[in-house]
C-alpha cells in the first residue's frame, strides 16, 4: 500500500527549512512521496496578510522542479473554503483508494489540534502523524489521546536538523533589502529576484 505523505503550508515563500522537513519526514516515515498541500488561506491564520495564490503556485513549483518524490497537489486550490484539513484528507482518500496518507506537521500543529476543525474526525481518517519533534515542543499525547482518541497510537515521531528560517523573516529581509538569498533554493530565490516579489 503506498505510503503518502501530506505538507500542508501557506509557502509565502517555500524555503530550505521546508524542504529539508519534507526530505527528513520522507526518509524517516518510509513514505513513497509527499504531496505539498498549498493552502489558499489557513483558518488558523486569519488576519494575516498573505501573496497571492497564483505568486506561491509559481513559487512552489520552482521549489520542486526536477524533485521525484515531490509534489504540488491542488487538492486545496481547486475548492471552496474553508479549508480544513479534515476535509483535504477526505477528499485525496475519495479520489486515492488504497492509499495511506501520513499527515505531516511539527510539535507545535500536534499540540494545537483540539482547536482544529473535527479534530476526532481528522483522526479516523489520516493512517498516521510524522510529528517533527521540535526541542521543547513534546506535547502530552496522554492528554491529547481523551480529547482525540486513537492520536497517540497513530503519532510518529521523527527528528530533523534545527533550522531557525522562517517565510516571514524572509519575507521582512527583502523589503529591508537584506541578505536571504542562502536560505531558499536557487530557483526559488531567482523566481522571487525577477518579478520583484515581497518588496
Amino acid at each position: 500500500m503506498p505510503r503518502i505523505g501530506l505538507f500542508g503550508g501557506t509557502f509565502d515563500p517555500p524555503h530550505l527549512g521546508h524542504m529539508i522537513l519534507a526530505s527528513e519526514a520522507l526518509h524517516a516515515l518510509k513514505l513513497d512521496k509527499v504531496l505539498w498541500i498549498l493552502t489558499p488561506r489557513s483558518p488558523l491564520k486569519e488576519g494575516r496578510e498573505i501573496s497571492s495564490l497564483e505568486q506561491r503556485i509559481e513559487l512552489v513549483y520552482a521549489a520542486l522542479r526536477e524533485k521525484k518524490k515531490f509534489d504540488l497537489s491542488k487538492v486545496d486550490i481547486l475548492r471552496e473554503p474553508p479549508y480544513y484539513a479534515v476535509d483535504t484528507v477526505r477528499i485525496l482518500k475519495k479520489e486515492n483508494p488504497g492509499v495511506e496518507f501520513i499527515y505531516v506537521m511539527g510539535g507545535d500543529s500536534l499540540r494545537d489540534i483540539p482547536a482544529w476543525h473535527e479534530p476526532s474526525a481528522f483522526i479516523d481518517e489520516i493512517a498516521g502523524l510524522g510529528v517533527y519533534r521540535r526541542p521543547g515542543s513534546d506535547p502530552d499525547l496522554n492528554a491529547l489521546e481523551t480529547i482525540c482518541p486513537g492520536i497517540k497510537a497513530k503519532t510518529m515521531f521523527f527528528t530533523a536538523p534545527l533550522i531557525d528560517i522562517s517565510a516571514a523573516d524572509i519575507r521582512q529581509r527583502i523589503k529591508e533589502g537584506r541578505p536571504y538569498r542562502y536560505f531558499l533554493l536557487p530557483s526559488v530565490y531567482q523566481s522571487i529576484k525577477r518579478h520583484s516579489y515581497y518588496q
